[in-house]
């Protein structure tokens, strides 16, 4: 037993003070995880657009890309330049939906690793010494969405929310 118990304080408010904080803070947990699936939503409508507007351009400007590619050291930059638009327009296009969303977060990720290490080699070169410089280039906001869809899922309001609903309801009713 707590030394707190054995020797309870002598003011009877406290533990009403204890009470109603811990009850507050349930409360406010339970009104954030009411926000969880809808901010979800939001990332992936929002940056999966984002994602499709972007490799979309480079797929309908390929000569364009190709060059600043070149420019950026991308070795085979005509095949890259396919590669990521592809991965970014299809992949968006799936976060969209929120159908495989983890997995396509995945080279969603990858994606932006390469755009820092080549379009952005300063902003990687300063996370640590300059992290404003880092957290401002083009492909941090895109990453970052991509690793929140990784870490948290899609949420409720996603095909894939509905497909492992329907796969668990067909698991129950076969194992009855």
């Amino acid at each position: 037993m707590s030394l707190y118990y054995m020797n309870p304080p002598k003011e009877p408010h406290h533990f009403c003070v204890v009470g109603l904080f811990q009850q507050g803070y349930r409360l406010l947990i339970k009104a954030a995880k009411c926000l969880q699936s809808p901010l979800l939503l939001a990332i992936r409508l929002y940056w999966g657009w984002n994602f499709f507007l972007t490799g979309k351009a480079k797929l309908m400007d390929h000569s364009k890309f190709t060059a600043l590619f070149q420019g950026w050291h991308v070795p085979c930059p005509s095949m890259n330049v396919y590669l990521a638009g592809s991965t970014e327009c299809f992949g968006g296009l799936l976060l969209l939906l929120g159908l495989g969303s983890r997995l396509i977060s995945m080279p969603l990720i990858f994606t932006m690793v390469v755009a820092y290490l080549t379009a952005e080699s300063d902003a990687a070169k300063s996370i640590f010494n300059d992290p404003d410089k880092f957290v401002s280039a083009a492909p941090f906001l895109f990453m970052l969405a991509a690793l929140i869809v990784l870490a948290f899922g899609p949420g409720v309001f996603s095909l894939d929310w509905l497909i492992e609903k329907k796969i668990s309801q067909k698991n129950n009713t076969t194992l009855a």
